[in-house]
C-alpha cells in the first residue's frame, strides 16, 4: 500500500525471483541488490541527481542499467518514477489545483546523461518470448513467430544459403536458373493458385529465398480434399501443409527438360529487362566496392552464353550440392498455431537427406565442392555468419584488415582475369595519399546519364547487437546519422544548393557480408566540385567535433517517439514487416526483440547515453574521411569513390580520377569549425502566454454550420462518419476516427489565402 503500483510490482517480481528454488546464490545476491536499490531510491532520492543512497553521482548509469537486468525489467518505469517524484511533482500538483490541462511543452524533454563516467553493461538483450527456433535431426532449421496481423494469414520463407557468390567459373547465373526450375516449375506450387496465395522467389549474392504468403485455411473448401491438408472439424484444411509441400519440393527438384527450357527463356527475358542504365550504374558501384572479393564478378543475373549452354545434369549438380537440409532456414510468421506448424515441419521436411543428394554427385563434382568449401573457412561466411557470402574485405576502419594472405593457389576471390570478365574492372588501382590514407577511385560515364553522382564508401565489420552496451552504441549511431542527414538537408535548401540529392548512412548488409558507410550525392555535372567539397567537409566536421547537446536531445527524443509508436502498434504490425525485420536481425546476429522490448531498451539506453559516447560514435563513423587529411591517422583499408556522369565533351571541368581524388582530399583538408548549438524550443507558445490566453479566452465548442443547406452539426455530440464543429474563435474542426493504424494520426491545418491573399495584404 505504501509504494506506487509500478514500484510495488517491480519489488514483488524481484523478491519472487529470489525465492525461486533454482536461483543461484549469485543471482539471489544480484536480485537483493536491485531490491535494495529500489527501496533506497524511493526513500533517499536526491532531487538534483536522483542518486541512490551511498552511490556517487557517476554511478547513476550503473544503477539505471542494473534495474533493467534479468526478470524482464526495463528502464521505462525509471523515467516515469523520476518524473513523478522529482522536478515535475510541484508543477503537477499546482496544475491539479488549478484544474488546467497539462500542455505538452510542460513535460521535460529527454536529455543525454551528464555523468562523466559511464559504466558499460554487458547484460544480454531480451529475446522475443514467442519466437520458436529449432533444428530437426537432419539439420533442417526453422524459426516461427506467431503474429496476428493480418488475421487468418501467414508467410513462409525458405532461405537457402547459396547464391551467385557460390557459383564456380562455369556456373555464372546458375543459382538464378536453379531458383526458377525448382519453384516456378513446381507442380505443388501450382496447387496454391486460386487460394488467395502469393508465391515467388529471388536470388542474391548470399542466398536464394522461396516464399508463400497464404491464408491459414483452404478458402471455402475450394474443391480441395481437406484430408490432404490436415482438415479440421468443419472439413476445412490447413494451408500450412499445402505451402510446405511446395517449399519441400524445392529441395527435391527433378528438373524436367521441358521445364528447364521454359525457365531458361524466362531468365534470359529477365536479363533483357534489367539491362537498364540504373542497373549498369549499380554494377559499376558494386564491382568497385568489392573488387578485392568475388562479389565483383558474381552478379546474380549471370552470363548469357553460359545460361544458354547448361543441360539438366549441370543444373541438378548445382542443386544437389547446395540444396541440403543443413544449408537452409525456414521462417514462418503469421496467425498460426505453433505446435501445428512444427508438426507439419517434421512431416514435410524431416525426411530430407544431405547424404542422398551427395550420392547423386560424381567424384569430380564432390571434389570441386570440397575444394570450394575448404577455402570458405577463411571468409566472413565461416568466421562471422553462415548467412554472409564467402567473401573477405579490406576494412575501411582502424585495425587489421581481413584480406586473405593464404597461398593455397585457389583463386576464391577472383583476382585473376577470366573469360567474360569486364576488363575495365580488372584494373582498379588505389592511390595512397601522403597522410597514409588510400582511395580507390572509379569513373563511369555514359550518354544515358544526365546528372553527376558520387558514391563514397567505407566497409566495416558487422557487429552483432546482443548486449545492452552494444544496443546503446547502436542508438548513438542512429542519433549521429539522423543529425548528419538533417545538416546535409539544410545545406541542400539554400538559394543555390550544389546538390539535388544527398544522403549519409551506414547499414549492415548481410548480402555483402559487411556494414557499408555511404555518402551518396547527385548534382549538376557543372557543379560536381562544389557538391563534393560541401558534403565531404561536412562529414569531417561531424567526425572532429561531433554533435551539439541540443542535437542529441532532439534526435534522441525522436528515436524514442518512433520506438513508442512501433510498440503501440503491438500485434498490428504486418507479417511482411515482422518477417523482414526477423530475417535481417537473424542474418546479422542481432537480438530479435518484440516492439515493446525494443521500446523499453531504447528508453533505458537513452537514459544512460552520454554526449561523449554519441560523439565517440560520430568519430568512428567519419574516421575514413577524417583520415584522408594531412596529419590525421588513416584507416586501414581504402575509401572507395565512384563518380558517375554523362559523356559530355562540352563540360569546362569534367570529373576524372585525378580531379576526383584532388577534390576529395581538398575537402578533407578544409578547415572546419564546430556546429553552432541552436536551441529549438519545445513550443512556440510559452507556458505563461498559453495560461494567460486560456484564462482570458476560455475555449468553447460551437455547432458546425454550412452554407450549402446541410443541417448544422451539434457541439455536444459525436457524429458519423465525420464530426464537424467550430471553436469559439471561429476555427472550424473536422475529426474522424479510424483504427487502421494504432497510435497514429494525420493532421492537416489549412489557412485560406495563399499567394492570392498577398495582394489584399
Amino acid at each position: 500500500l505504501f509504494f506506487p503500483p509500478s514500484i510495488s510490482k517491480k519489488i514483488y517480481t524481484n523478491l519472487e525471483m529470489m525465492s525461486t528454488p533454482r536461483a543461484s546464490s549469485a543471482r539471489r545476491v544480484r536480485t537483493f541488490v536491485r531490491v535494495f536499490a529500489l527501496l533506497s531510491m524511493y526513500f533517499f532520492a536526491d532531487v538534483d541527481g536522483f542518486v541512490p543512497l551511498g552511490l556517487p553521482s557517476s554511478s547513476i548509469v550503473q544503477s539505471r542499467l542494473a534495474l533493467s537486468k534479468e526478470g524482464g525489467g526495463s528502464g521505462g518505469f525509471f523515467a516515469k518514477f523520476v518524473s513523478e517524484v522529482t522536478s515535475n511533482a510541484e508543477e503537477k500538483a499546482r496544475k491539479a489545483d488549478e484544474g488546467l490541462p497539462e500542455h505538452p511543452s510542460y513535460s521535460r524533454p529527454w536529455q543525454p546523461n551528464q555523468s562523466v563516467i559511464n559504466i558499460p553493461d554487458t547484460s544480454p538483450l531480451p529475446s522475443h518470448t514467442t519466437t520458436i527456433k529449432n533444428t530437426l535431426p537432419n539439420g533442417f532449421s526453422y524459426v516461427i513467430l506467431p503474429n496476428k496481423s493480418p488475421a487468418g494469414r501467414f508467410e513462409a520463407h525458405l532461405q537457402v544459403f547459396t547464391g551467385s557468390s557460390s557459383e564456380l567459373q562455369h556456373q555464372q547465373g546458375i543459382a538464378h536458373l536453379t531458383e526458377h526450375v525448382a519453384y516456378m516449375g513446381s507442380r505443388k506450387r501450382e496447387r496454391l493458385f486460386g487460394t488467395g496465395s502469393q508465391t515467388n522467389a529471388y536470388t542474391d549474392f548470399h542466398h536464394t529465398v522461396f516464399y508463400a504468403s497464404c491464408p491459414v485455411d483452404v478458402p471455402g473448401g475450394g474443391g480441395y480434399s481437406s484430408s490432404a491438408f490436415g482438415g479440421g472439424a468443419a472439413g476445412r484444411g490447413k494451408m500450412v501443409g499445402l505451402a510446405f509441400d511446395a517449399l519441400a519440393e524445392v529441395m527435391q527438384a527433378s528438373c524436367d527438360p521441358s521445364r528447364l527450357e521454359k525457365e531458361r527463356q524466362a531468365v534470359l527475358s529477365e536479363m533483357t529487362m534489367v539491362n537498364t542504365i540504373e542497373y549498369r550504374v549499380e554494377c559499376q558501384i558494386l564491382s568497385t566496392l568489392h573488387r578485392e572479393n568475388r562479389l565483383a564478378k558474381r552478379f546474380p543475373i549471370g552470363k548469357e552464353a553460359l545460361i544458354r549452354s547448361w543441360n539438366r545434369d549441370e543444373v541438378l549438380e548445382f542443386h544437389r550440392t547446395h540444396y541440403r537440409p543443413d544449408n537452409v532456414l525456414l521462417y514462418v510468421v503469421g496467425d498460426v498455431d505453433v505446435p501445428d506448424v512444427e508438426r507439419y515441419i517434421r512431416e514435410k521436411f524431416g525426411g530430407l537427406s544431405a547424404s542422398r543428394h551427395g550420392a547423386e554427385l560424381s567424384e569430380s563434382q564432390r571434389k570441386a565442392a570440397k575444394e570450394f568449401a575448404q577455402e570458405v573457412v577463411r571468409t566472413v561466411k565461416s568466421q562471422q555468419s553462415w548467412h554472409y557470402p564467402p567473401t573477405i574485405h579490406d576494412w575501411s576502419e582502424k585495425g587489421p584488415s581481413n584480406l586473405d594472405s593464404s597461398t593455397s593457389g585457389y583463386d576464391l576471390h577472383l583476382r585473376s582475369s577470366y573469360d567474360m570478365d569486364d576488363e575495365s574492372l580488372n584494373n582498379l588501382p588505389e592511390v595512397t595519399l601522403p597522410s597514409g590514407g588510400r582511395i580507390r577511385p572509379h569513373i563511369f560515364n555514359h550518354e544515358l546519364l544526365q546528372s553527376f553522382s558520387l558514391h563514397l564508401f567505407a566497409k566495416r565489420k558487422i557487429r552483432p547487437i546482443v548486449t545492452q552496451e552494444e544496443f546503446l552504441m547502436s542508438i548513438a549511431r542512429r542519433i549521429v546519422l539522423a543529425a548528419m542527414q538533417i545538416r546535409l538537408n539544410v545545406s541542400a535548401r539554400g538559394e543555390s544548393p550544389p546538390f539535388t540529392f544527398v544522403e549519409f548512412n551506414q547499414l549492415d548488409s548481410a548480402r555483402e557480408g559487411c556494414a557499408v558507410c555511404s555518402l551518396d550525392i547527385m548534382a549538376e555535372p557543372s557543379r560536381w566540385r562544389e557538391a563534393v567539397d560541401l558534403s565531404v567537409s561536412e562529414i569531417k566536421r561531424l567526425g572532429l567535433y561531433g554533435l551539439t547537446k541540443s542535437e542529441v536531445e532532439r534526435y534522441g527524443s525522436s528515436l524514442l517517439t518512433d520506438a513508442a509508436q512501433v510498440a503501440a502498434q503491438g500485434d498490428r504490425i504486418s507479417h511482411s514487416d515482422q518477417l523482414g525485420h526477423l530475417m535481417e536481425t537473424v542474418s546479422c546476429g542481432h537480438a530479435f526483440m518484440s516492439p515493446q522490448e525494443a521500446y523499453e531498451q531504447t528508453e533505458a539506453a537513452l537514459r544512460a547515453l552520454t554526449l561523449e559516447q554519441v560523439n565517440e560514435e560520430a568519430g568512428r563513423l567519419c574516421e575514413h574521411v577524417v583520415g584522408l587529411a594531412d596529419g590525421e591517422e588513416a584507416v586501414g583499408g581504402p575509401v572507395i569513390a565512384i563518380a558517375c556522369g554523362p559523356k559530355d565533351d562540352s563540360l569546362a571541368d569534367p570529373c576524372d580520377k585525378d580531379k576526383l581524388i584532388e577534390a576529395i582530399v581538398d575537402a578533407a583538408n578544409k578547415e572546419v569549425k564546430p556546429e553552432e548549438d541552436i536551441i529549438v524550443p519545445r513550443s512556440l507558445v510559452s507556458e505563461e502566454n498559453l495560461r494567460a490566453s486560456l484564462e482570458k479566452e476560455s475555449p468553447e465548442w460551437k455547432p458546425g454550420s454550412f452554407t450549402d443547406g446541410t443541417e448544422d452539426t451539434p457541439a455536444d455530440r459525436v457524429t458519423t462518419p465525420l464530426t464537424l464543429r467550430r471553436l469559439s474563435n471561429g476555427i472550424r474542426v473536422g475529426v474522424t476516427a479510424t483504427d487502421a493504424e494504432s497510435q497514429r494520426g494525420h493532421l492537416r491545418l489549412v489557412a485560406p489565402g495563399g499567394r492570392a491573399g498577398e495582394r489584399r495584404l
